[in-house]
């Protein structure tokens, strides 16, 4: 997917599945996964189907991603951030999530 051209922004570093990519400071992770090539974010609870982004406005949750590990994060609503590493959310979240909160 060709991305506009957009003078001054700056381009950050950050990690998909092992995997280190380059996005756009103020991008949403969303844009970045998209603009590398990457379609699948999350893999549903109920049979295992692939999801990604959608709606690209937070309405759907069909882009929940694994953030420095913590699940359930919505990729279109999060800027992308230098050194992010970033998940596929493989099914629902664990309740004993590692920050301490349900």
């Amino acid at each position: 997917m060709p991305r506009l051209d957009r003078n001054g922004d700056t381009s950050v570093s950050i990690e998909f599945e092992g995997v280190a990519i380059s996005a756009f400071e103020g991008d949403s992770v969303a844009a970045a996964l998209l603009s590398n090539g990457y379609r699948n974010f999350r893999d549903t609870p109920v049979n295992g189907a692939s999801r990604g982004a959608f709606c690209m406005m937070g309405v759907c949750f069909d882009c929940l991603v694994e953030i420095n590990g913590i699940g359930n994060i919505q990729a279109c609503m999060t800027e992308v951030r230098a050194g992010m590493h970033i998940r596929r959310q493989r099914g629902a979240r664990d309740i004993h999530a590692q920050d301490g909160s349900l």
